[in-house]
């Protein structure tokens, strides 16, 4: 009895299996509701599953950052925030990775600094979302025997560094030129140095520029050339208190274009000096006539409003391609090339040159979603007004890359072992693009940075009122950068 009672628990088992078979196939009405409920509990289970994986996921991802985040916070610690020199003064450090949306790490990024030509960046901007892919070198309306000439800011006219000057060799085949004045009057910057006036490097900005706006003297011997022509050159012989001086010396006063050379008692070296020259619009006028040796009248037919008036049929010439400025600009750090290059975009855009007003209609419109509003006074950096926060610079790099694409910019900003990086990054060539700034006690950099592992970041570091050595402070830098770019 045992045995068949068991027997038969095992057959009814296996019936009762069948017929549960049977009934998923509506033999027992009420076994489709269970099966339904079977699904959504499948259903719950899975979601379940999957909100586990995805927490778990984002947990590993969270875990990583903050593990990104603590290290480069580490290595930060060691070789900035700790250096003896840069903790004199002031430090702020952006990290951000553009492809994840995310902040690798940040040290008083949105606290304002003097970023010095930083600020290139900005007016570099500018220039690629106003200039096109050609500089606009002139603007003229022909009126029977007469040419109206309206200037537009270029600053390659005549040149040393641009051979090809296609306004020079249509105004030389020209006659009877009327020069539209005056479209711009404020020479020097807000907040330059003054003293700085016959440094090469604060050359004043104009409407017109010609020859880089710069006297060259050349020297060689007794034999002494001068650029333009028609500048007054004084020689005079040193002193007798300065016998020992070897170095000759060319000066000028700091509202007259007329030099001075005093030359030492042993022969004049082959040299060559330069000069930033006044530039307002008559002496510009005096450079134009004495290069295209004839007469150059002015007029007062007023061009404010005449590059958006159609009415006045203005014709155009090209004089070179846009990057043909912008790279030099980035890779020498030229003030004058970025002054020219703002007050050119602001021409083109808002139809006459003010410094200001472009920069306020940029910071209203383009870059009004920027996430600290800077103090932006000039298109250099010369100024110590400016005042920048790290993450600004962060955010206008992601907006040129995402704009004007990261290949343009490969080629615009210098990379390590070129231009201002000539002595930096040097193994790292090709794999940082960025701009530098200095001045005394404030130095910079933003950029973009390709690590190791293949991924882009865009940086931003800008260090201010230290005491001490600018280049071990740009060396510890460089040993930060280089250590993300290894490690991540």
């Amino acid at each position: 009895m045992k045995i068949s009672s068991r027997i038969n628990k095992t057959t009814n088992t296996g019936i009762g299996f069948h017929r549960s078979i049977l009934a998923s196939q509506s033999v027992h009405p009420h076994t489709s509701m269970d099966l339904q409920l079977s699904d959504r509990s499948l259903l719950k289970l899975s979601a379940t599953f999957f909100n586990l994986i995805f927490t778990i996921c984002c947990s590993i991802f969270f875990l990583s950052s903050c593990s990104v985040s603590k290290q480069i916070s580490k290595q930060a610690e060691q070789l900035l925030l700790k250096d003896s020199i840069i903790n004199t003064g002031h430090i702020g450090i952006s990290i951000y990775e553009p492809a994840t949306n995310k902040y690798w790490y940040t040290y008083d990024a949105t606290k304002y600094f003097v970023p010095a030509s930083n600020v290139k960046l900005f007016s570099l901007y500018a220039g690629m979302k106003y200039l096109g892919d050609s500089l606009i070198g002139l603007r003229y309306q022909q009126k029977q025997n007469e040419l109206i000439i309206y200037p537009t800011g270029d600053p390659t006219f005549l040149h040393p560094d641009f051979k090809q000057q296609p306004v020079f060799d249509f105004l030389n085949k020209s006659n009877h030129i009327n020069y539209s004045s005056p479209h711009f009057a404020d020479a020097l910057g807000f907040g330059w140095a003054w003293d700085d006036y016959m440094d090469a490097y604060m050359v004043q900005r104009s409407e017109f520029p010609v020859y880089g706006n710069l006297a060259n003297v050349f020297t060689n011997g007794d034999t002494i050339n001068i650029i333009p022509k028609n500048i007054s050159l004084k020689i005079e012989k040193q002193n007798e208190n300065n016998r020992d001086n070897k170095e000759n010396i060319l000066s000028r006063k700091w509202d007259s274009n007329d030099l001075t050379l005093t030359t030492a008692s042993t022969p004049l070296p082959k040299k060559n000096y330069e000069i930033p020259l006044v530039s307002d619009y008559n002496k510009i006028v005096e450079f134009l006539a004495d290069t295209l040796h004839q007469k150059i009248s002015l007029t007062n037919n007023n061009a404010t409003d005449s590059i958006k008036n159609t009415e006045k049929k203005l014709h155009i010439i090209y004089s070179q391609p846009a990057d043909s400025l912008f790279k030099p600009m980035m890779y020498n750090s030229d003030n004058f090339f970025a002054e020219q290059t703002l007050l050119m975009a602001g021409n083109e855009h808002i139809g006459y040159m003010n410094d200001e007003a472009i920069i306020d209609t940029l910071l209203k419109t383009d870059l009004k979603d920027i996430p600290q509003k800077p103090r932006w006074v000039d298109g250099s950096g010369l100024s110590r007004y400016n005042l920048f926060t790290p993450q600004s610079f962060v955010y206008l790099l992601n907006k040129m890359k995402n704009e004007f694409g990261m290949e343009r910019l490969k080629v615009i900003l210098p990379t390590g072992g070129s231009g201002t990086f000539k002595n930096y990054y040097q193994k790292d060539s090709g794999f940082i693009y960025a701009k530098t700034g200095s001045l005394s006690n404030h130095i910079a950099i933003s950029g973009f940075l390709l690590t190791k592992n293949g991924k882009w970041i865009i940086f931003s570091i800008l260090t201010n009122q230290f005491q001490g050595s600018a280049t071990k402070v740009r060396r510890a830098e460089e040993k930060f950068l280089e250590g993300i770019r290894e490690k991540y």
